[in-house]
């Protein structure tokens, strides 16, 4: 089963595994890989940059861990195979980068309102100076986990397969993705305005979905990179048989045309033999560019591919 998860799906769990393990060998030895590698607050003496990325692929326990990557499996593999391992792999990282902003800010906002109710008439400016000068201070919180780029995850199937029926423990029924997602936003809107304190990084959940939907967004309404509306429900229909799947597709190419012919002695016409050798070379094109699709994702082809199968689907 697991030589089937696609290739980013895959080494994204390896890598989270391997860094959790590593965290519980290291600690031992006085090597704490969550001080080095989490997301500290950016007024903080700790912060570095680069921990907007390894952020994400350090957890703080077995359970944290687990559903996370439970989750990335379950859904990342069905991303991944209709999108491409590119574009899976930068909508990941970038989410989970953005889920971080998130983070921040909202750990600016919350330090405000601290230093505000102590300083009658303390402006951002003054809320910032007074952080600054407690850097060492700053260091005792930090941010760690895949959360935010696996609920950008999550919202990403909801949009794709919005129809799609899941089933949620202990619901005895099915429900659509859609209603699924949105259920998953109103639970972190809410936990994160009424459970403050309770070790979770809320906000970092919503901005991975939010920077989820306007990543989407953004590739839905500019189709010249590979990502569109309708791209996903096919996927489902995929599962099934090797060739029977290339058979549908090739359904779906085949183009048909109107030829005046000249009648051979035997039956057939120059034009008819002439037609019937360029539809076999077009489709044996398209089967290619088709394959090719289904190892390496749309986004290997190239802009000369990409025109060929968009011309081919409006020939049928």
């Amino acid at each position: 089963m697991f030589a089937n998860i696609p290739t980013v799906t895959k080494n994204l769990l390896i890598i989270n595994v391997l860094a959790f393990l590593a965290t519980l060998v290291l600690a031992p030895l006085g090597v704490d890989l969550k001080q080095m590698g989490g997301l500290y607050f950016f007024l903080a003496s700790n912060f570095h940059l680069f921990q907007f990325v390894t952020y994400q692929f350090l957890h703080g326990s077995f359970t944290h861990l687990f559903f996370n990557m439970f989750a990335l499996w379950m859904f990342g593999c069905v991303i991944e195979r209709e999108w491409g391992a590119k574009k899976f792999l930068i909508y990941y990282i970038a989410c989970g980068i953005f889920a971080g902003v998130c983070q921040e800010l909202v750990q600016f906002v919350s330090y405000y309102f601290i230093v505000a109710s102590q300083v009658s008439g303390a402006s951002v400016i003054d809320v910032f100076n007074s952080l600054s000068d407690n850097a060492v201070y700053l260091n005792h919180s930090l941010t760690i986990g895949a959360s935010g780029a696996v609920y950008a995850i999550l919202l990403a199937f909801g949009m794709t397969f919005p129809n799609e029926r899941i089933f949620i423990f202990p619901l005895p029924i099915p429900i659509k993705a859609k209603w699924f997602v949105l259920f998953y936003i109103v639970v972190e809107l809410f936990s994160a305005m009424f459970s403050y304190g309770d070790g979770v990084a809320h906000m970092a959940h919503v901005g991975g979905m939010l920077s989820g939907f306007l990543l989407i967004r953004y590739w839905r309404n500019h189709a010249d990179n590979g990502f569109t509306v309708n791209g996903g429900r096919q996927f489902f229909g995929r599962w099934s048989h090797d060739r029977k799947r290339k058979t549908t597709w090739h359904n779906n190419f085949t183009t048909t045309s109107n030829f005046s012919s000249q009648t051979r002695t035997d039956g057939t016409s120059n034009n008819d033999m002439e037609y019937n050798a360029r539809k076999k070379e077009r489709q044996e094109e398209i089967d290619r560019i088709l394959d090719k699709i289904r190892i390496s994702g749309y986004d290997s082809l190239s802009k000369d591919e990409k025109r060929r199968l968009f011309e081919a689907s409006h020939d049928r």
